[in-house]
């Protein structure tokens, strides 16, 4: 299954290229100044909007770097009524797919969302603080470019689109810095506690097929419930040496 992809809205607003993927039949790429690939994506965010405009609903879910515009097609589905259901506003995680056209000459962003799950203040900061890392080593990769020194092939074709130097990389930096400093400090302590293991059980037993379940899948489940990532690889491989679940083949875990 392919990975989601973390993305602040104050980033996907600047997005103008798309780059089609080598499947054919695959959707195009929306790709970020900071070199994110942006197909299917998580968000979090606080739901501030949610409209019926003839057959679609349109939401709109704010992060602390800008909005994300969402598109819900068809609004008899069970996806726009529970939409309809939550409160405005509330903290919210989505998983959905970038989306970007030309209308009127003008580039229209939004997201098309899978699905959506009510959170708290400490999941959506979870969400800032991990997509910041994952923002600062796009970035990081992206100074390497100015460099000269970046070998990245799909780093180096966002670097020439939008022609980045080194203001606009500080101007990025400077986005992920300030909503940093703006969430709580969370604790450190990477131990791997019983509740994270009994979840991950729980994933496994729910969606695991002949081969398993992959190891993405139990990520993006509990992401949605507000535990990291390094969390649930920890306790994926703490499960592993107790015997208690095994790797079928690379990417996907199964129980014993």
């Amino acid at each position: 299954m392919e990975g989601t992809v973390r993305v602040f809205a104050g980033e996907y607003a600047g997005c103008t290229l798309t780059v089609p993927d080598d499947e054919n039949q695959s959707p195009a790429w929306v790709v970020t100044p900071g070199g994110a690939y942006c197909r299917f994506m998580f968000l979090s965010g606080t739901l501030t909007e949610v409209t019926d405009i003839g057959d679609m609903v349109h939401s709109r879910i704010a992060d602390p770097t800008g909005v994300f515009n969402l598109v819900i097609g068809g609004r008899n589905t069970t996806l726009a009524e529970t939409f309809r259901k939550l409160s405005v506003p509330s903290f919210v995680t989505v998983i959905g797919r970038a989306q970007m056209y030309l209308k009127e000459g003008r580039v229209s962003l939004s997201v098309r969302p899978d699905s959506i799950q009510n959170v708290n203040r400490q999941v959506r900061d979870q969400w800032v603080l991990a997509t910041a890392h994952a923002t600062l080593g796009r970035l990081f990769l992206m100074n390497h470019a100015i460099q000269g020194r970046c070998t990245d092939r799909r780093i180096l074709v966002a670097f020439n689109h939008y022609s980045i130097t080194k203001t606009r990389l500080r101007e990025l930096a400077v986005m992920v810095e300030s909503v940093v400093q703006a969430v709580r400090p969370l604790g450190c302590d990477s131990s791997v506690s019983p509740d994270v293991r009994t979840l991950v059980i729980e994933f496994m037993q729910a969606g695991s097929g002949p081969r398993g379940i992959s190891v993405d899948d139990i990520i993006e489940q509990a992401a949605m419930r507000g535990v990291f990532q390094e969390a649930v690889l920890a306790a994926i491989e703490s499960l592993i040496i107790d015997d208690e679940c095994y790797q079928p083949k690379k990417g996907f875990v199964k129980l014993l």
